[in-house]
């Protein structure tokens, strides 16, 4: 989770980790500085560097979650979790990295296991959270054309289709000239 215990903030860091992860690889200094900005403004405690060599892991990590932010309905995401936490999870552990967090829980081998475990199994319990309390997949990816960014539904209300109002907002403007335009 995070340095707060916050399952909703552990979820919103996986998707934007995610988001970074996912778009176009081909600058690993800016990818790593990205993700390093993304731990920070989520609370990981400091020092925050990704080598190379965790990049990789991290990019491997994340399209295994990209499966959670893509399932169906909420039995395919509780496979998929499942399948993502089975042989990489844990026995729950609190931490408080030495004092300098606050306590929170941790389903990685240590408080020093690489990135790339530490990204899937503390992503998949914060997506296990969301998806018991809102019987629902805790996630999903933009249905707009444009942007495809992952999100995390935690409102009781409908399924989100898109990641932000503004993303909702600008498809159905484009839908509403399209149908203007398509009127004689």
């Amino acid at each position: 989770m995070t340095s707060s215990g916050d399952v909703h903030d552990a979820a919103q860091r996986a998707a934007d980790m995610l988001a970074i992860l996912l778009r176009d690889q081909a600058d690993d200094p800016g990818q790593r500085a990205a993700l390093t900005a993304v731990l920070r403004a989520h609370g990981e405690p400091e020092p925050v560097e990704i080598s190379a060599t965790d990049l990789g892991g991290l990019r491997q990590a994340a399209l295994t979650l990209a499966g959670v932010f893509a399932a169906t309905d909420a039995g395919d995401a509780a496979r998929r979790i499942n399948a993502l936490l089975a042989g990489r999870a844990h026995p729950p552990r609190l931490t408080s990295h030495g004092g300098t967090t606050g306590w929170h829980l941790h389903v990685d081998g240590s408080d020093d296991a690489p990135w790339p475990e530490w990204f899937l199994t503390s992503s998949g319990l914060a997506l296990a959270v969301l998806l018991a309390e809102r019987q629902a997949p805790p996630g999903g990816f933009c249905a707009s054309p444009s942007c495809g960014r992952p999100f995390v539904n935690t409102g009781r209300g409908a399924a989100r289709r898109y990641c932000s109002p503004a993303c909702g907002t600008r498809e159905r403007v484009a839908r509403h000239r399209a149908n203007e335009a398509a009127q004689p």
